[in-house]
């Protein structure tokens, strides 16, 4: 028996247990996909733009550096989000005229900057913890749908009053389909919720690499 024909056969729970799977599937895959593009944008767009905003930096060109991290062309970047806040931060205490001390000031470009990098972060996890969800639960949704092909394939076998194999064969098979695909859901969610959440900590590794690199900077320069 081919898999449309099982699912011809298939009582309604069964049927809304694989509807559930195949979407718990789309929602993964389309979580993946989507945070992997980001991604890749993201670590080729900060590629980019480290060494150019660096260079505005050592030339004392602060306005061009914070209209650097606010082009389109790096909407994507995490490092422009965390270093552009705090280069805007610093700029708008210096033309404000706070007079605030170099320590007052650099604890206001700092809370800026770990703002940002809080935002950012949250940002780069978006939908990844839907992944962890439907990596633990899919089994448990197969098994729901196995066990109530179990009892249907029993109680077929009280109605004919057989106890053959060949009785409960075809709903024995059916139920366990759902159990396969419920491991076929979960097995590619927990790999791309892995391999995302490993690529999300790199990216907060840079961040705060960058955060600290840009107080230094602001450090020595009003030294």
């Amino acid at each position: 028996m081919d898999l449309i024909e099982m699912w011809g056969t298939m009582g309604a729970v069964a049927k809304g247990v694989a509807v559930v799977l195949f979407i718990m599937s789309m929602w993964s895959f389309g979580v993946a996909v989507e945070r992997i593009f980001t991604f890749v944008q993201a670590r080729s767009q900060s590629k980019l733009f480290a060494p150019q905003v660096a260079k505005h930096l050592k030339e004392g060109r602060l306005k061009e550096a914070i209209a650097l991290a606010s082009s389109k062309n790096y909407r994507y970047s995490h490092l422009a989000k965390v270093v552009g806040a705090g280069l805007q931060e610093y700029q708008f205490q210096m033309e404000s005229g706070g007079g605030l001390s170099r320590e007052d000031l650099m604890d206001t470009v700092r809370r800026s900057i770990q703002r940002a990098s809080a935002l950012t972060a949250n940002d780069l996890k978006k939908g990844v913890p839907a992944l962890a969800t439907i990596g633990s639960t899919a089994p448990f949704v197969g098994l729901l749908g196995t066990v109530v092909g179990v009892i249907n394939a029993f109680q077929g076998i009280g109605a004919s009053g057989s106890a053959g194999i060949g009785a409960v064969s075809v709903g024995i098979s059916e139920a366990l389909v759902e159990t396969a695909l419920g491991l076929v859901v979960a097995i590619p969610a927990v790999w791309f919720y892995n391999f995302l959440t490993g690529r999300v900590e790199y990216f907060n590794v840079e961040m705060d690499n960058s955060s600290s690199e840009l107080v230094d900077f602001f450090i020595k320069k009003t030294a």
